[in-house]
């Protein structure tokens, strides 16, 4: 398989927090839950996508804040023999495939940018990219959020929030509802 199981992501998050301990955690799991009950409405593979979406932020265990928790999450879950689940790593901060709309800081060493840019070029999204893309919009660390108020926090925070992202976070919301035949907020409330 491609990507862990349930318990195995469990562990890998919890060895994460002790490396690196955060709210990352939390919204880590709240993504998770999102991206399981959004895909089970959508005849998704759920386990699947809890899996990645419980994922996505692991490179956090590297203590870095911006494109290095992508990058080296993506290079530690593909040393582990978890392509799908590396990928999300990477491909979840980029629901345009741009690393020009990057909203955070490029906080590794050049060469590393430009194999991170290479792989994001070379990349084919899914469904599970685009899931995962949605849920980290829809999760913050206390529980589920409107995407278009987590979107103007993050501007708040960063100072930008390029239009072509903020876009394309509103397309996967009308998709995801449109595949599950209900709205999304619906989904993923308690």
């Amino acid at each position: 398989m491609n990507y862990p199981d349930r318990e195995t992501a469990q562990r890998l998050l919890e060895e994460a927090l002790l490396q690196n301990p955060g709210r990352w955690g939390d919204h880590s799991r709240v993504a998770a839950e999102c991206a399981e009950k959004i895909a089970a409405a959508c005849g998704m593979n759920a386990e699947k996508a809890y899996v990645l979406g419980l994922l996505h932020d692991v490179g956090r265990r590297f203590r870095v804040r911006d494109l290095g928790h992508l990058y080296y999450g993506y290079r530690y879950l593909q040393a582990l023999g978890y392509p799908a689940a590396a990928k999300i790593c990477l491909s979840h901060s980029f629901p345009n495939q741009d690393m020009s709309l990057y909203i955070g800081q490029i906080d590794i060493p050049e060469p590393e940018a430009q194999d991170a840019q290479r792989l994001l070029m070379a990349m084919e999204f899914d469904d599970y990219d685009r899931l995962i893309q949605l849920c980290d919009a829809l999760a913050s660390a206390d529980g589920v959020v409107d995407v278009e108020q987590r979107m103007a926090d993050v501007k708040r925070r960063y100072g930008r929030y390029p239009q072509p992202q903020w876009d394309k976070n509103l397309e996967y919301l009308r998709y995801f509802g449109e595949k599950a035949g209900k709205d999304v907020y619906k989904i993923v409330e308690k």
